[in-house]
């Protein structure tokens, strides 16, 4: 070969280089997103989720993409999801609930996974919350601890209540830790409970039903990704059949529903965001404390309790973090 080919040919290959460096460069991270929830229910929580990008400099569509996979409220479906978004060699999956995070932590060991759960070692999740170990970190929003202190404060608002239901997804994890927790302070208020138990639309129609044949005075909605999905469902049946019920998040009372006690979801949600961006530059799970909510909020819809011919006690209106009137 002469010595000029030889040259252009490998000027050639030299100027392939930044070509190809360049494609490289082009190439986004992908992420899985899980919910055992329904994308029209979540939009808020997930306008949230990429606010938490966008605060570490992802913006879906520009430098990051999203692959949703939506169990509608079928925690049998959450496995198989799971398994396709690691099939789909994604760079991390990101999830919301304790069903979700638990199915894509038997379906990868590999790959970065950043949770919003109840209590993520209880659950086996991580090794603790100050040393996650493994592939896993995110949020701790303590819902089985204050499940009891909901049923307290719908007892205030609901003195005449002497019997009261707690409604349950019996697929979801910690069930029997929450029956046990909820019954306690239900002994210690003095009041009877009944255990409800829904996983599908039918089944929650049908409870409701059984709680008024029950004779229930008030009702509360155990914290579900499902009946998050289904509070518009669960707030007009709550109002058909004049049931005063207590919920979890603060979109329940903004639906119309009573009353509310719990931790910010949208805020747990902003917060993944931003571990999810950590990862994705480099940072690695073990490293990442879980943190615990530290937003809780009080909200009551003042048009649902007259309308429910309740007075609401100024104890509890002054403690609410809003007011919805």
């Amino acid at each position: 070969m002469k010595r000029r080919e030889l040259m252009r040919l490998l000027g050639g290959a030299a100027a392939a280089l930044p070509l190809a460096s360049r494609a490289q460069q082009k190439a986004v991270p992908v992420i899985g997103y899980l919910s055992v929830s329904s994308p029209g229910p979540s939009a808020s929580f997930l306008a949230a989720f990429r606010q938490g990008l966008s605060e570490t400099g992802y913006v879906e569509g520009q430098n990051v993409a999203i692959e949703y996979r939506w169990a509608e409220g079928s925690y049998d479906r959450l496995p198989d999801l799971a398994a396709d978004l690691v099939g789909r060699k994604v760079d991390l999956i990101a999830t919301s609930g304790g069903a979700p995070a638990l199915a894509a932590k038997s379906a990868t060991s590999t790959i970065p996974i950043v949770f919003n759960v109840g209590d993520p070692v209880e659950l086996g999740l991580v090794a603790s919350l100050a040393r996650p170990g493994g592939n896993l970190t995110g949020v701790s929003l303590l819902i089985s601890e204050m499940m009891p202190k909901r049923l307290e404060l719908l007892s205030e608002l609901v003195p005449q209540a002497k019997v009261i239901a707690l409604l349950m997804n019996p697929s979801a994890p910690n069930v029997e830790r929450t029956i046990r927790d909820v019954q306690e302070a239900a002994r210690v208020k003095g009041v009877h409970l009944h255990i409800l138990k829904a996983g599908t639309d039918d089944e929650i129609d049908a409870q409701f039903a059984t709680l008024v044949q029950r004779q229930a005075g008030a009702l509360v909605v155990s914290t579900d990704p499902f009946f998050t999905s289904r509070r518009e469902r669960l707030v007009a049946l709550a109002s058909r059949h004049a049931v005063p019920a207590m919920y979890y998040w603060r979109e329940f009372p903004l639906a119309g529903g009573l009353i509310s006690y719990g931790p910010s979801l949208s805020d747990a949600h902003r917060r993944i965001g931003t571990y999810t961006g950590k990862i994705l530059k480099g940072a690695k799970p073990a490293d990442l404390p879980v943190q615990q909510s530290t937003t809780f909020e009080l909200v009551i819809n003042l048009k649902t309790a007259k309308t429910l011919g309740l007075t609401v006690p100024q104890s509890i209106v002054a403690r609410a973090d809003e007011v919805i009137e």
